[in-house]
């Protein structure tokens, strides 16, 4: 079983954040927008360097530089709400005895935080046997190579696997290498799914 992380087990959202930050909601969206966009941020879960793209955009917006440090500077704090059942869906597979690995893309620094501070903050992020992180490997999905990666590094192939991810140009990815995978919307569908393909979800 191979999980996808932001939108599916935890809600990554950069304005759990700057909610903190810009108080006025229409002023924070038009920063997010223009400022730390998403075309910005995705170099990164490719494996482009947080730090020098922070410097590059703070050199372009300078009266935002508090701001923009605080993208990276503060990333934890976009990842502080888990999805309740999703996380005990987790729990199921995981007491049920179900090997699962975790599949993001996501900035390299993602990495160390899943095998550390990332458990002690959700717990069940800690039943995952191991993490395929996209900017940690140089390797985005829906590329086949992240696939691949993650089936050598689970020991599987493609065919025993099935995925599950809310991006469906991922999806796509996944089955065009040959994996199984569910696009979730809702933890409901998902869990049914699973239980369609006989797993103890």
């Amino acid at each position: 079983m191979v999980f996808d992380m932001g939108g599916v087990l935890i809600d990554w959202n950069p304005r759990h954040l700057y909610r903190k930050l810009i108080p006025d909601s229409a002023e924070m969206e038009r920063f997010l927008a223009t400022v730390t966009t998403t075309d910005w941020h995705v170099t990164q879960d490719a494996g482009g360097d947080p730090v020098e793209a922070t410097r590059r955009l703070k050199a372009e917006h300078p009266e935002r530089a508090e701001l923009i440090e605080a993208f990276y500077g503060r990333f934890d704090e976009m990842l502080d709400h888990a999805f309740p059942q999703m996380a005990a869906l987790v729990e199921r597979l995981h007491d049920a005895g179900t090997p699962m690995y975790l599949l993001s893309n996501a900035p390299a620094f993602l990495d160390p935080w899943l095998r550390g501070p990332g458990v002690e903050r959700h717990a069940f992020l800690g039943r995952f046997r191991d993490y395929v992180v996209s900017g940690f490997v140089g390797h985005c999905k829906p590329d086949a190579a992240i696939y691949d990666l993650m089936c050598r590094t689970g020991g599987f192939q493609p065919g025993e696997a099935v995925f599950i991810d809310d991006n469906l140009p991922n999806i796509h990815g996944a089955r065009a290498f040959g994996m199984q995978a569910i696009h979730h919307r809702s933890a409901d569908e998902t869990t049914a799914a699973l239980r369609t393909l006989g797993l103890p979800a």
